[in-house]
């Protein structure tokens, strides 16, 4: 009946926004402006550069950018802040890419005196029943479908042993600790025997560097013991950049990172320069594909072809075209939504698989998961 009602909602909403435009004019009239939120380039330079793509492609007249503050858990304010102050400058939609701890309090306060925005909401750091329920559409990268698509992609690329770099409180994460069931039921499946090695913890006595120096030395030692038909994984974003080096150095093999995309440790472990080609991923992809044939170990690495964070930032505004200009069934239009995923998708030339979020009380259908597929260098 909830459902039901919101529906209903929506629909009033809508119709009240669009009956009141001129019909003959339709969108070309300059009605409607959509705001983006991302963090700074500090904190996540693809949502960023996505945005000032979208700003220069559509111009400031349709487009209008707001970041959140770095410390944003220790900001919540502020960020709720910056997403009013978008509504308040006529933003029709909203599309908040990462939607940090503190995006929920910010739509319900934005929705008590602007109830008829659009939100679409990427990278989802709150529980995902509760932003679904405050946003009309969220998006997070499929952690868990990986557990099946690494290890096939690692097999693809002559992979006979899999290592999965971890530790104690990672492992105890739900999605990672699934993801890690679904790799050793897969390489069980795959014939490829599975290896869970444990590495020290970056928030642990060592540090970063301490992690960063196990993977350099451990790295050998694992090829030396299984061959350099072996594929490498971590868990912790501050260890791509060695495993990318290590894994070159060794010839081995290097199927993607923990959060895949051309921009993440491969630039830093091979030393391309990205001044001047911010947001040019096919510039990163063929610089790190000529760096991989340099080290002679082509294809056996490997990343997803776009930033999926871009993805999500690109769809959200193509998808809030459509809502602004009346061409959607309401706030959340399944149909178009998955167009204007597969859309951008195919402006990298690239594919994206899309699932409901689930968990033991069913399917959440407004939450989606997103799968890649791989590029091979």
């Amino acid at each position: 009946m909830k459902k039901v009602l919101a529906m209903v909602f929506a629909a009033i909403m809508l119709f009240s926004f669009t009956a009141c435009r001129d019909a003959s004019a339709g969108a070309d009239n300059g009605d409607y402006k959509i705001g983006i939120i991302t963090g700074t380039v500090s904190q996540g330079e693809e949502e960023f550069q996505a945005a000032q793509a979208m700003l220069n492609k559509y111009g400031a007249d349709k487009i209008i950018t707001a970041t959140y503050p770095d410390k944003f858990s220790d900001e919540v304010e502020t960020t709720i802040a910056q997403v009013l102050s978008l509504a308040d400058q006529g933003a029709k939609a909203i599309v908040f890419v990462q939607a940090v701890p503190g995006a929920i309090a910010a739509i319900e306060k934005t929705r008590e005196t602007h109830p008829d925005i659009l939100f679409v909401c990427g990278v989802a750091a709150e529980p995902p029943r509760e932003i679904a329920a405050a946003a009309d559409v969220v998006m997070l990268v499929d952690e868990i479908g990986m557990g099946t698509t690494v290890i096939e992609q690692a097999a693809k690329q002559g992979a006979k042993t899999f290592v999965h770099y971890s530790f104690p409180r990672h492992l105890g994460y739900e999605t990672i600790a699934a993801r890690t069931a679904l790799f050793k039921e897969t390489c069980a499946a795959m014939g490829i025997e599975y290896v869970e090695a444990t590495a020290p913890d970056p928030t642990g006595d060592a540090g970063v560097s301490g992690a960063q120096q196990f993977i350099v030395e451990d790295v050998p030692r694992k090829v030396a013991e299984y061959g350099a038909d072996t594929a490498f994984f971590s868990t912790n974003c501050s260890m791509q950049e060695p495993l990318i080096r290590s894994a070159l150095e060794q010839k081995a093999v290097y199927p993607q990172q923990c959060c895949p995309s051309p921009y993440h440790g491969y630039p830093a472990a091979l030393n391309i320069a990205t001044d001047g080609h911010e947001g040019d991923v096919q510039y990163m992809l063929d610089q790190i594909a000529a760096k991989v044939e340099e080290g002679g170990n082509t294809g056996r690495m490997s990343t997803w072809p776009l930033p999926v964070n871009m993805l999500m930032v690109q769809a959200g505004v193509e998808y809030a075209i459509e809502f602004c200009e009346g061409n959607t069934e309401g706030r959340y239009d399944e149909a178009k939504f998955r167009a204007a995923v597969d859309k951008v998708a195919a402006e990298y030339d690239a594919s994206a698989t899309l699932s409901y979020y689930a968990d033991d009380e069913g399917e959440v259908d407004n939450f989606y998961m997103i799968l890649c597929d791989f590029y091979n260098f």
